[in-house]
């Protein structure tokens, strides 16, 4: 199985962007990203088909982040933009064979974002 490793994150102060990046030794059908919030269970908020490039957004940051992927550098990255204190995060690289089964993850990166 491939290794992801994500790096990135850090401290940032509401309205600020970060990029997090998330390498990986073997590219997966569907690779995205979730995150876990502080009390609460992680989420998906989204994925990328590395075939296709087709992508999907959860409603809480659509429209503010934006993941894409470079297959040749066995890659995919989060542009998180507009960032609100709600965002702040262990923020997870995910991968699997298929979107509806993300089932590897790396070790995160923490996202803070104060107001």
């Amino acid at each position: 199985q491939g290794q992801l490793v994500e790096s990135g994150g850090g401290s940032v102060q509401a309205g600020g962007s970060l990029k997090l990046s998330c390498s990986t030794t073997s590219l997966y059908y569907c690779m995205g990203w979730s995150r876990q919030r502080p009390g609460e269970e992680r989420e998906e908020i989204a994925t990328v088909y590395t075939g296709s490039g087709v992508t999907w957004t959860d409603t809480s940051v659509k429209g503010r982040f934006t993941i894409s992927r470079d297959n040749a550098k066995k890659m995919v990255y989060l542009q998180m933009d507009r960032l609100k204190p709600e965002d702040t995060a262990m923020y997870y690289c995910v991968a699997g064979r298929s979107c509806g089964a993300l089932d590897l993850w790396g070790q995160g990166t923490q996202v803070t974002v104060s107001s």
